[in-house]
């Protein structure tokens, strides 16, 4: 402090989109425990450890906070793939195509805790969009498709090394593994098989697929 003055803290700075990532994850913790019925402005605002107003600062309506969600659920899944995508390649630079197919259709299955929650938040989404075709148009299925062509590209760079039948279409084989997956997840969750007996079907196709 100078003499005979009071000098100003200096104000700090605040990441508005760190901000808005911290109340949107917060939401999503609550729709992969309780759902998105559950997930309130006032049980938002408690899980992220603000307050209402600063949530509603952010978000105008809780549909706004739905829909400003969506993109960080698509980053939790993303980052979850590739995760799962460098275990099945043991390291390996770049990840075979068999490795990133396995990496990739296990990451959306609900094997383990994180799996689950995510699994259930994507249909509490899905449940969301079924009741509410306006809020479906709005949300759209961004991620699905980027899916589908994240693994037809992979299915065509082994065709291109003789690994898969050049006949088969990516596009078609690829949506049709990743409807699979997320089918095997949901009798996951329904109790209908356990996980290790949904992942030995995804391996036995996959075998298939990959036996030239």
């Amino acid at each position: 402090m100078v003499a005979g003055r009071r000098v100003r803290a200096v104000p700090k700075k605040v990441d508005h989109q760190q901000r808005r990532r911290e109340i949107a994850e917060a939401l999503l913790r609550i729709a992969g425990a309780r759902g998105l019925q559950a997930a309130t402005m006032r049980e938002v605002a408690a899980e992220a450890g603000v307050s209402v107003r600063l949530v509603q600062y952010y978000f105008d309506s809780k549909l706004e906070l739905l829909l400003g969600a969506v993109p960080f659920l698509g980053e939790q899944m993303s980052a979850r793939m590739v995760a799962r995508i460098t275990e099945e390649g043991a390291g390996a630079s770049p990840p075979s195509p068999r490795a990133v197919l396995e990496g990739a259709l296990t990451a959306v299955m609900p094997l383990d805790d994180e799996g689950r929650r995510l699994w259930r938040t994507y249909n509490a989404y899905f449940i969301l969009m079924l009741d509410d075709p306006d809020f479906a148009e709005r949300v759209g299925s961004p991620h699905h498709g980027a899916t589908d062509r994240f693994l037809a590209e992979h299915i065509a760079r082994a065709q291109s090394a003789g690994e898969i039948d050049p006949e088969l279409d990516p596009l078609t084989t690829a949506a049709g593994l990743f409807a699979m997956a997320q089918g095997l997840g949901s009798g996951v969750m329904a109790g209908h098989r356990d996980g290790p007996a949904a992942r030995e079907i995804i391996v036995y196709h996959l075998d298939r697929l990959f036996r030239r």
